[in-house]
């Protein structure tokens, strides 16, 4: 199927150009003006580290910021307790542009932002890290947000921003309920930024290849009529289930069945080709039962990344027929619950033509001796030789997108229109989407070595020296295409377009009902809480 895209190709008119080229001058002197302000806003939400559904000393200071900003702010939207939706309007009419925070972290990946591997103070090793990180992704949203809204008061610019905080994109789990709750309606385009975190995806937007299908379940095994497990035990026992009495297999016993059958089936699921994935976790309820009583509840959460809804339909039909039986064969009752259940993602070359025309405008990052000296500091504690150059050729160069879609497209079956997944791509449903990456700091390889450590990348993403560039590219390529969505109603109409078009040639209803609720209840990852209300994390470094 071909799709034409009016307007890839765009120049903005005369009587516009001076004012987009002086609003848009004006909204990167903000963001350099206030790069103090932005790192320390970046280090303390990267120090807080919440992990998914869970983040709510984030979320609070996004709202206080925002408020504070001159936003109109709701705090809780679409029902989740850590997700927010601001709104700031200047003038009458004007388009509507949406951009959005995460700030979730990764629990099992404490680090602190230096030059060794080390927990942050006060936490072991075991409590939650920025791994991507979450916390430039928002600051740098954030940076070319207000950046925006500053050349809008400057310039008398019309138009509606709108900025929501979307928790627990570790398990894709707010932008569907968004979606669903109306919170991406009447907007005319959106634009979704992450650091980047695979070749060639590095300083570029997205071409035609976009993000694929997510689906997560949480299964649920109850055994709450044990004693019906043996119809003829001994009557004369003063306890529906005799010590003497073989004990119904229990919760436990349904989760391991479900586990092993699933395991052993994953390669009959799909064939081994398609880039699918499918991994398992398992929930803590810290049931402690006597010896002679069977496990009460047990969970597990399945979550699988497909090209196609095809795929990801069929792993779902075989992981319902494993939790079915298992449960028959454990003596217990089964619910399952939707974590997450997304759309591959919609392209749109028209908005990926005009934000990458802005970051060519801005430059790729540039690290300086600072930055230089700490990636150096990280290979010496490593034992290596330090490199005069040691963050990765391609962390300071650009790649257009149609360049980094033929060299990814070098690794991908023909026919698979998608690859890895990420929740963005619900929101490509409602309006049209750019999906971009600038480059996060990464270190070169030495020859004859393997990977860095994990904890290499979670520190330099928390040391300003090597992070802050990401955020004042990502900020002024935010605010740069803003803007000139603000002043050239031709962008926006030819996006629109395009959009309109490739909904009638491939329509995609939304996967869950609209009154789907968000599985916050659930024993996700969580701090807790010490009498001094300081937060720790369990288990400590040592045990267990």
């Amino acid at each position: 199927m071909s799709i034409s895209t009016p307007g890839a190709t765009h120049a903005v008119p005369p009587a516009g150009a001076a004012l987009t080229a002086a609003a848009k001058a004006t909204a990167q002197a903000w963001i350099d003006e206030n790069m103090d302000r932005l790192s320390a806003w970046h280090r303390h939400i990267w120090e807080l580290a919440e992990p998914a559904w869970r983040e709510y000393q984030s979320a609070k200071w996004y709202v206080n910021l925002l408020r504070s900003e001159g936003f109109t702010v709701e705090a809780g939207s679409a029902g989740m307790p850590t997700a927010f939706s601001a709104e700031w309007s200047l003038g009458a009419g004007g388009p509507v542009l949406l951009t959005y925070a995460e700030y979730d972290a990764v629990p099992g990946n404490c680090q602190a932002a230096g030059t060794a591997p080390a927990p942050r103070d006060g936490l072991s090793s075991h409590a939650p890290g920025h791994t991507d990180p979450h916390s430039a992704l928002g600051v740098s949203t954030l940076a070319g947000l207000l950046g925006t809204k500053h050349a809008m008061s400057v310039h008398g610019i019309a138009g509606t921003l709108r900025y929501t905080g979307e928790p627990a994109e570790k398990v894709q789990g707010s932008k569907v309920v968004h979606g669903l709750r109306g919170y991406y309606d009447g907007v005319d385009a959106i634009v979704s930024f992450h650091p980047f975190y695979m070749l060639p995806l590095c300083n570029t937007a997205r071409w035609d290849t976009q993000c694929g299908s997510y689906y997560s379940k949480v299964y649920t095994f109850t055994c709450d009529e044990p004693e019906t497990w043996q119809l003829g035990a001994n009557p004369n026992s003063p306890i529906p289930a005799s010590h003497s009495a073989a004990r119904a297999p229990g919760a436990n016993v349904a989760l391991m069945s479900m586990y092993t059958a699933s395991r052993v089936m994953q390669d009959a699921m799909l064939p081994s080709f398609g880039g699918w994935s499918l991994s398992d976790a398992l929930f803590t309820y810290g049931q402690a039962t006597a010896d002679n009583l069977p496990a009460r509840v047990a969970q597990i959460q399945y979550s699988w990344r497909c090209p196609t809804l095809e795929m990801a339909e069929h792993v779902l039909a075989v992981l319902d027929r494993n939790a079915e039986h298992a449960a028959a064969v454990a003596h217990c009752k089964v619910e399952s619950t939707w974590v997450a259940r997304n759309r591959p993602g919609r392209t749109n070359h028209v908005l990926a033509a005009a934000l990458y025309a802005n970051l060519e405008s801005v430059g790729a990052p540039r690290y300086g001796p600072p930055a230089i000296a700490a990636a150096q500091h990280i290979q010496r504690t490593l034992g290596m030789t330090p490199m005069d150059q040691p963050f990765l050729d391609e962390c300071e160069r650009l790649i257009s997108p149609q360049d980094a879609e033929a060299a990814l497209r070098e690794h991908l079956a023909p026919w698979q229109k998608n690859w890895t997944s990420d929740d963005y791509v619900e929101m490509t449903h409602y309006a049209p989407t750019v999906r971009f990456y600038i480059s996060r700091p990464a270190l070169k390889h030495a020859p004859g070595q393997g990977a860095y450590p994990g904890w290499v990348m979670n520190a330099l993403g928390g040391i300003a020296e090597t992070i802050d560039p990401t955020i004042e590219v990502a900020g002024k390529t935010i605010a740069g295409t803003f803007v000139d969505l603000l002043t050239t109603p031709e962008i926006l109409a030819a996006a629109k377009a395009e959009f309109d078009c490739r909904v009638a040639a491939d329509p995609m209803p939304a996967l869950l009902p609209a009154d789907f609720t968000p599985p916050t209840e659930f024993a996700w990852p969580d701090y807790a809480t010490t009498a001094d209300g300081d937060r720790a994390w369990y288990p400590k470094d040592g045990v267990g």
